[in-house]
């Protein structure tokens, strides 16, 4: 589906393989993240209006089953946070590229917005500006922020497996299945019926496997801490949102400036979060700060976003109040399940 607005955490690996679930009530948690994700993807993110919510039954098997999916195959093979953004990151590249084809489509779905002419590279027929910010969005909200919302209610099973393989097998059958339809109805609906060219398809499926084979092959962090302790949560947690806001708020008129910017932001995050998760002391309410912070940015922008589908009329915007009091609700009862406080020392 179609975006029009968007942080990157390193988070802590985990050293050993953990084996599947035998609790029935895990369950909860897997239907949770199902949900979540397109939640946080298009309707925290104010890109669709509250008027549309059943389109969940199609977003949530494409969304909801990509989160799932990568949460289970990292649980699995014992790897943590960087892996699960590999992957989101792969995930970006295979909807733009394959399912709505945006990153090559110059006028998705007739809807004329112009999204490839910022900073277009006419050799890869690509807009430098959308790419990296669409791709963002996935790597940072679409699968990482509503995975630590969702993991931090359940911190005693955070770290393994949620369903068995039978399941796996069936969300991936739903996930493909799902992906299958919503590349087909990109086409169909495609005012030019646009295809990318077999360069671009094959370069995007490179891409994607270069990064899932680096998310199963970049080294463990060995446990290792480094000096000082880890910052007081409202820290991280304030970062995530400022720098998420400053992302959201880069003009697209910037051009290659906003790319530049993009990357400058992107770097310092990545120094900052890498630096403060691995001192003593980090832990599940650090992470839960910073897919809070992330979700908040979604949340306030939400309110000035002219959504892709639905009016800014009221109900609309009463839509994106409902959905960033689900989101608060959601970090205060992590917190709480946590058992930690998080008021200011």
């Amino acid at each position: 589906m179609g975006r029009l607005n968007l942080m990157k955490s390193h988070l802590v690996s985990f050293p050993a393989p953990v084996q599947a679930p035998n609790s029935k009530r895990r369950i909860l948690p897997a239907l949770g993240l199902f949900i979540a994700a397109p939640l946080v993807a298009e309707f925290l993110l104010g890109n669709m209006s509250i008027v549309h919510l059943g389109l969940l039954a199609i977003l949530a098997p494409v969304y909801g089953g990509a989160a799932l999916l990568i949460r289970e195959c990292v649980r699995r093979a014992g790897r943590g946070w960087p892996s699960i953004f590999l992957l989101a990151l792969a995930y970006g590249v295979l909807e733009e590229a394959f399912l709505t084809q945006t990153l090559f489509n110059p006028n998705y779905l007739g809807l004329n917005l112009d999204l490839l002419k910022p900073a277009f590279i006419p050799p890869l027929g690509i807009g430098a500006w959308y790419t990296i910010f669409v791709l963002t969005l996935h790597t940072v909200w679409s699968i990482p922020a509503p995975m630590a919302l969702i993991e931090a209610l359940v911190p005693r099973h955070a770290d393994s497996p949620w369903i068995g393989k039978s399941g796996i097998g069936g969300f991936a059958t739903v996930f493909a299945l799902a992906c299958v339809c919503m590349g087909t109805f990109s086409v169909r609906m495609d005012a030019n019926h646009f295809v990318a060219s077999p360069a671009q398809f094959t370069w995007s499926a490179a891409v994607i496997l270069v990064l899932i084979l680096s998310a199963f092959s970049i080294p463990r962090r060995t446990g290792e801490m480094r000096a000082g302790p880890a910052p007081n949560p409202w820290i991280p947690g304030i970062a995530s949102f400022g720098f998420s806001s400053a992302f959201l708020l880069i003009p697209r008129e910037w051009s290659w400036w906003a790319v530049l910017v993009y990357l400058a932001l992107d770097m310092l995050a990545i120094l900052a979060i890498g630096t403060w998760s691995g001192r003593s002391g980090w832990g599940a309410i650090h992470k839960l700060s910073l897919a809070g912070g992330a979700a908040m940015a979604y949340a306030w922008h939400a309110f000035v976003q002219t959504p892709a589908l639905g009016n800014p009329d009221t109900v609309t915007r009463i839509g994106n109040l409902v959905f960033a009091m689900l989101a608060a609700i959601l970090v205060a009862a992590g917190a709480r399940r946590a058992g930690i406080s998080i008021s200011m020392r």
